[in-house]
């Protein structure tokens, strides 16, 4: 029988820029134990797929070459292997994709059940693929290392977002507002009245002197920033903005930022700047598929493209002027 094959996107070769990806056909994958086989719907570019076709992870990631890049997917199961017990075929889903393996550019992928949740109706595949990691990023930056509680109750406090209409950003004003919070928010002057309509109390326009200092229109001092940014601003920017016992977290850190954390723990700074890496959980991503459901929680879609130039929706990710999620459809 001859093997069914599918349009994907790949890589052979590391470097930067949309040149190097190649259209190709390619097998279908088989559900392994443990996994599903999904009929994808949607795809969305997060910055870390380029990043690490730069070679930012090599040699442990991509684990072989070619490479089918993206992990954050929505679509429809369409077939279980052996162990499955959570779906069946006709189910729709919202999917995390190992960054060793990817697969997202294609027109199926296999993804692991214990990192699959299902997707319902009232959320569209681009919205639920637009998720996974911008999102838990700006989850477990909000509620873990700033210590926000997301039903309002706790102290009120001060938040900065950097970058508030990019993708990681966009969620995090919406998920801030969740909590008693008064949110301070930047973003380049073309989009200042979408980040209100996000729910932002303030937003600062970066081109602008007084938000290129992040200074609050209305004197506000920030209890957290959460950087969203490329991890360009420097810690003498942040410090005079913050609050006696102010943080940063960098969810971009470089060496520069390693060496402010490094520096503000060992001279027992009350201003910390905090790196952190999202870690990838189930539970929390039905959570947040649960709050796009309630009406709570929303993907800004910047662009929608199609497979067949997903070139340029990969060249639009390294821009770097995206307003909300890049969208990738089969």
């Amino acid at each position: 029988m001859a093997t069914k094959l599918m349009q994907a996107v790949q890589y052979s070769s590391f470097g930067k820029g949309a040149a190097g990806l190649e259209h190709a056909e390619v097998p279908i994958p088989a559900p392994a134990k443990d996994e599903v086989l999904l009929k994808l719907e949607a795809a969305s570019i997060n910055p870390l797929d380029w990043k690490i076709r730069k070679g930012i992870w090599r040699p442990v990631v991509p684990r072989k070459l070619p490479h089918i890049p993206v992990t954050d997917v929505a679509g429809e199961v369409v077939e279980v292997g052996a162990g499955v017990k959570e779906f069946k075929a006709g189910d729709k889903v919202v999917s995390i994709l190992s960054h060793v393996y990817g697969g997202g550019l294609a027109e199926f992928a296999v993804a692991k059940e214990n990192l699959t949740v299902s997707r319902p109706p009232q959320v569209s595949a681009a919205e639920g693929a637009g998720l996974p990691l911008a999102g838990l990023t700006a989850l477990q930056a909000l509620t873990q290392v700033v210590g926000i509680n997301l039903d309002g109750s706790g102290p009120k406090k001060s938040i900065l977002i950097t970058a508030a209409s990019g993708g990681v950003g966009h969620y995090a004003v919406q998920l801030a507002k969740l909590g008693n919070t008064h949110v301070t928010a930047t973003c380049g002057t073309r989009n200042i009245d979408l980040v209100k309509s996000l729910g932002a109390d303030e937003v600062l326009d970066y081109t602008t002197p007084d938000g290129a200092a992040l200074r609050s229109p209305s004197g506000q001092t920030y209890d957290a920033v959460v950087d969203c940014g490329t991890g360009n601003i420097p810690w003498s920017t942040f410090e005079p903005n913050l609050s006696t016992n102010g943080k940063v977290v960098s969810l971009t850190p470089n060496v520069s930022a390693m060496l402010t954390f490094v520096l503000k723990k060992l001279t027992f700074s009350k201003k910390q700047l905090v790196p952190m890496f999202a870690s990838i959980k189930k539970e929390k991503v039905n959570f947040l598929v649960g709050l796009v459901k309630e009406g709570k929680l929303k993907t800004v879609i910047d662009s929608k493209h199609p497979l067949s130039k997903a070139e340029d929706a990969w060249a639009k990710s390294i821009d770097g002027h995206a307003t909300g999620k890049i969208i990738v459809e089969p």
